[in-house]
């Protein structure tokens, strides 16, 4: 009995790969962990080589988003021309270095950015959800509102935390996202048309057979989504994530569009305002997806209706399209696992009503993604007047499409309760 648990265990042993591919949270290349540089621990400015110097690499990135140089570092090194005997290796991962003085570091960098890699890279599979979506879908409010939720709730309920990559993410979300929503009651600034540095949160789970979550939120402003030269950049990002976030507008969609705007408090024409989905797809397509396999991608796609709470009038309006006492204006909570049965109501209801509004959008996402699920969320629970939130926020369903991806994934299982 002894030796078939042996067996066992030496065929697990043999499944796991010596060590995963990095895909790195900032720039998005794939690379093996034996291609990363490091940066050295000290500085001599008697040593030429280890002086401190500009970082190109890392400063050609960062002027890519707007930042200002960063100031002299120390070396980088290459690990490629050190002896084996120098090189340190943790679970077959190459993860240190000592270098020509004797001083060793751990500092692993990403050869295409010079940015720092996350501890576990190479270690772990890279699984990282990704956020899409035209102009005025609200992507900015809809990851305040998902970070928050899992920070204070649906972490604690999945046995993990959701933690910012560093410091700088933690300070520059909380000042410039969370603390106008959630503590001031203020709309955010609508995204400039520039590149800004993502916002990398990692979902990290007590288990620690299970491997970090990487969420990267790049604040691009929609117009990007619909631009061939922003998309050209994006199209790495997207091509080597595990799962999308497609964040769709009711407004976007004309039917609903006219429907509703007499409900609101808009004035003139918005369709300039508001680019069809289907052209968020089609640019998808040119710049990623063409270039895949039969012309589809695999990426587990969260197809998102955001703003669910403007679908209430309509919804008493006639019911036409959809029923007052609809589950997607309710929260509800998962906990452990993906509550199939709540799912698949939700899946199948907003499926029917993309179909009902704008067939041409749902055969898009039929032709070019191989596994799609549909859902609604309020990033607020109300829409707010003059760009001010009235009363207390309350997000509903926000955290749905990443539970469902993490069910994808294999981090949590899918239970008909």
């Amino acid at each position: 009995m002894l030796s078939i648990f042996k067996n066992l265990f030496k065929k697990e042993e043999a499944i796991r790969p010596a060590f995963y591919n990095i895909v790195c949270p900032y720039c998005f290349e794939k690379y093996s962990p034996e291609l990363v540089v490091f940066r050295a621990q000290h500085y001599r400015e008697e040593d030429e080589e280890y002086a401190l110097q500009e970082d190109e690499t890392l400063n050609k990135y960062r002027a890519k988003f707007g930042m200002d140089a960063a100031p002299e570092m120390e070396a980088i090194l290459n690990p490629e021309y050190a002896h084996e005997d120098d090189k340190i290796y943790v679970d077959g991962v190459l993860v240190g270095m000592t270098d020509a003085h004797g001083e060793l570091t751990k500092k692993r960098l990403c050869p295409s950015c010079h940015n720092v890699l996350p501890i576990n890279a190479g270690k772990v599979p890279s699984n990282i959800i990704s956020i899409v979506g035209a102009s005025s879908v609200g992507k900015s409010v809809y990851m305040t509102s998902l970070i928050h939720t899992l920070q204070n709730t649906t972490a604690h309920h999945f046995d993990a935390a959701c933690m910012p990559l560093n410091g700088e993410v933690s300070r520059k979300f909380k000042e410039k996202y969370e603390d106008p929503i959630f503590e001031y009651g203020r709309m955010l600034q609508s995204t400039r048309l520039e590149l800004q540095e993502p916002f990398i949160f990692q979902l990290v789970f007590k288990n620690e057979d299970k491997a970090p979550l990487t969420l990267v939120f790049f604040d691009v402003p929609g117009e990007g989504m619909v631009d061939q030269d922003y998309l050209s950049i994006f199209a790495s990002h997207i091509k080597n994530s595990s799962g999308i976030l497609f964040l769709v507008d009711p407004l976007q969609i004309k039917t609903i569009r006219d429907r509703m705007l007499i409900g609101l408090d808009e004035k003139g024409d918005l369709s300039d305002r508001y680019a069809e989905p289907r052209e968020v797809i089609l640019n998808l397509y040119e710049n990623f997806i063409g270039h895949q396999d039969r012309g589809k991608t695999d990426i587990p796609t969260a197809v998102i209706l955001t703003k669910s709470d403007l679908l209430k009038s309509l919804a008493e309006e006639d019911g036409e399209y959809i029923q007052p006492n609809s589950n997607i204006f309710q929260n509800y909570v998962h906990r452990e696992a993906l509550n199939l049965l709540e799912f698949e109501n939700i899946d199948g209801e907003i499926r029917r009503l993309i179909e009902k509004i704008d067939r041409p959008f749902k055969d898009a996402l039929d032709v070019y993604f191989n596994q799609t699920a549909y859902f609604a969320v309020s990033a607020l629970g109300a829409n707010p007047i003059n760009k001010e939130i009235n009363g207390v926020v309350n997000p509903v369903r926000v955290d749905e499409p990443v539970i469902w991806l993490l069910n994808q994934l294999g981090y949590i299982d899918g239970k008909e309760y």
